[in-house]
């Protein structure tokens, strides 16, 4: 278990990274489904891989990770969606944190769905 401390530098990390920014529209957004479901099913791994990533590979200013409750379809979760500007939403299904990496990757970098893990 961890300290109030511990809890509270968590806290203030993740603010600065999730979410905390003004909506816009030319940015794309990663939308992770962090309702009772989605924890449960692992979203919270899935989510730090993709705000980690997104730092990582130095795209923060084009790309917007946050998190959502319910998406209403539990038994595919974790569940993520990308919404780019001008294009159709995508849904990526029983995510894991692996499978984020490769998402950052092909989708968010190089533009190409990763077919095998969206939705139908």
């Amino acid at each position: 278990m961890k300290s109030l401390e511990e809890l509270r530098a968590i806290r203030e990390k993740m603010q600065g990274q999730v979410g905390l920014r003004d909506e816009d529209d030319n940015v794309t957004r990663v939308v992770v489904g962090m309702a009772t479901c989605g924890i449960a099913a692992g979203a919270r791994p899935v989510l730090n891989a993709f705000v980690e990533g997104v730092a990582e590979k130095g795209i923060g200013d084009k790309v917007m990770v946050t998190q959502t409750g319910c998406i209403g379809m539990c038994k595919y979760e974790p569940i993520v969606e990308i919404m780019e500007p001008g294009k159709d939403k995508v849904t990526y299904i029983k995510m894991t944190a692996e499978k984020a990496k490769e998402v950052i990757d092909r989708h968010l970098i190089r533009g190409q769905i990763v077919s095998d893990y969206t939705i139908s």
